[in-house]
Parts: C-alpha cells; structure tokens; sequence
C-alpha cells in the first residue's frame, strides 16, 4: 500500500497502521506519484490518496497496474480521472464520514474575519517594522455577514457569526445546491448580499457554475470597504479582479487560505498588499483531521480486505 502526498509526515504518526501491518505493507511517500519510481509504483495494490493533492491522472493509473483500490480522503473526487480509474476496476472509497474540517474551516474563517476587520496585517507589519501606527478597526458585532454557500462550513460559520459576535447574517445558496443551515438565516440574491454585507465568506464546491462566480463585475457590486473571506476554494475567485479591489481601495482587506494556483507563486502581486492575510491552504491541515483520515483510510482498507467495505462509501464512477 502506497500513502501519498504526506508532506507534513502526520499521516505516518497514526498508530491505526499497527492493526494492518501484519496484512499490508505500507509505504508512506512525501512525493507525488509522478516522482516515485516504476518499480515502486508496479506493486500497489492499495493507494491512499491525501485530497486534492494526490492528482491520479490516466497516465498514474497506467503506472499501477496491480491497484485495486484508493482511498480518497474527503468526500470529492474531482481530481481522479474516473474514466480511467473504472476502466480499470479500480474503487475509490471517499472519506465522507469525517468531521474535523467542519470545526477547523469555521475557525480560521472567524480568525481572519476579527484579523481583516481589526486590521492585523497592518498593525503587525507596522509593528515589526519599529512603527506604532495609529490604526482604526471595526467590530464584528451589528454588522452584516453575507455567506456564499450555506452548507456544512458555511452553516457553522453563520452559528459563531450570530452567537458569538451578533452579527446579522445573510445567505446565499446557488440553485440546486444542498442546503443544511437553521431556516432563520435568510436567503437572498446574489448581488444583494454582495452590496450589503460588510463580510462576505465563501463556503462553495468547485464547480463550472462556481468557477470565477465573484468576477469583475461582482466584485465591484461588493459593499464599499468590505471585506472577502476565501477559504473555499481559489478558483472561485477572479484573483487580478480581487487584487485591483484591494489596491484601489473598494475593499478594505481580504483573508484567503486558496488560491487559483497553488503554491501561490512566490511572484505574486497579492503578496505585497498590507491589507490581506494569506495563509498556505490551512483550514483543513491540523493534526486532529490528518488522525482522523488516517483512522478513516485504515478502517476502509480493512474491510475492503474483509469483504464488508459498504457500498454507500464508494464513489459512483462518472457522477
């Protein structure tokens, strides 16, 4: 069994690999498949693929001929080749069933909704500058939170907003999407929420109709001064639109844990701004998730190997 893309190492600390190790040999990789040998890659059987990381292309299929099974973590499977992987008669099991992420996304949203409103990066450049600037935030409270996806992180986000920071709270939800929030959080249009929220947070699946939703043009709906919380994904996001707001002064900060490239290049003109916190794709990255798919990869392997892998926790090839 290959583990891939784990960077940080947290994937290999689990002891859930104990109760397999007489089963199953194990390798974990910090590389991506492109950068392990044939030889290595010939004899898996198992793959364990840590989210969108692990990109398993046709050509990665081609590389493992014996695999039987991967092991996706998280409940999305847009960056597997489908197609190739069923071709093949190889399953993938999603790792839906876990839960950390719908505490550990809401907490860096809340974190850089106080740091944007607060002016942090300001202060904290300034600061270490030698500076003691003279700095004028606002409060979260009385203020409104216009939410972009009101399921699972956009509906726990809501709850902290409301209770923890009184804030009013807006929703919008796009047509047909899958809607888990409190019935007391209104639902409005799109371009009103934009030009009536002081924060707007992101909480949307990468799809074609998500992809560039917050263009040019709605960006300039956006509320004079307001501010843009992504933890979403980058793509949805038009970032030259996002960057001319910023610097001209229409929005007065953002915090963006996603990009549309991924690492950010090192080049990038978003890096330089004083009124944005940026953080390397975070929200989800804390030990108790990686224990947690660890857990999850390892209790699918087993009873894949048993027989009594459920089919609910298979993914539908092509849908």
């Amino acid at each position: 069994m290959l583990i891939l893309d784990d960077w940080e190492g947290r994937i290999a600390k689990s002891t859930c690999w104990t109760q397999l190790s007489d089963s199953v040999d194990i390798q974990f990789v910090s590389e991506h498949s492109e950068s392990i040998p044939d030889t290595v890659l010939k004899r898996a059987e198992f793959l364990m693929a840590l989210r969108e990381r692990t990109t398993l292309t046709r050509d990665a299929f081609e590389r493992m001929p014996q695999l039987k099974l991967v092991l996706q973590t998280g409940g999305h499977a847009y960056h597997i080749d489908q197609a190739a992987a069923q071709e093949r008669g190889v399953k993938i099991a999603l790792g839906r069933r876990v839960k950390a992420p719908l505490i550990t996304v809401p907490e860096l949203t809340i974190a850089m909704m106080l740091g944007t409103m607060h002016l942090l990066p300001q202060a904290q450049q300034a600061m270490k500058k030698g500076d003691w600037p003279l700095l004028t935030g606002r409060t979260l409270s009385g203020r409104r939170l216009g939410i972009l996806g009101i399921g699972r992180h956009g509906s726990r986000v809501a709850h902290i907003a409301k209770t923890a920071f009184n804030m009013e709270v807006v929703a919008w939800a796009r047509p047909g999407g899958n809607v888990q929030s409190p019935g007391d959080i209104p639902r409005i249009p799109l371009d009103e929420l934009l030009s009536s929220s002081d924060v707007v947070s992101i909480h949307l699946r990468l799809s074609k109709e998500s992809t560039d939703l917050l263009n040019s043009e709605r960006i300039q709906k956006m509320k004079q001064g307001s501010v843009l919380i992504n933890t979403s994904r980058g793509a949805i996001v038009n970032e030259p639109a996002l960057l001319n707001a910023l610097t001209n002064g229409h929005l007065s900060g953002a915090g963006l844990d996603v990009f549309a490239t991924e690492p950010l290049p090192s080049d990038s003109p978003l890096r330089s701004l004083n009124n944005v916190i940026l953080t390397p794709h975070i929200g989800w990255t804390v030990e108790e998730v990686f224990e947690e798919f660890a857990q999850i990869a390892c209790t699918q392997l087993q009873q894949y190997l048993n027989g009594s892998l459920p089919e609910s926790e298979l993914l539908s090839m092509g849908k």
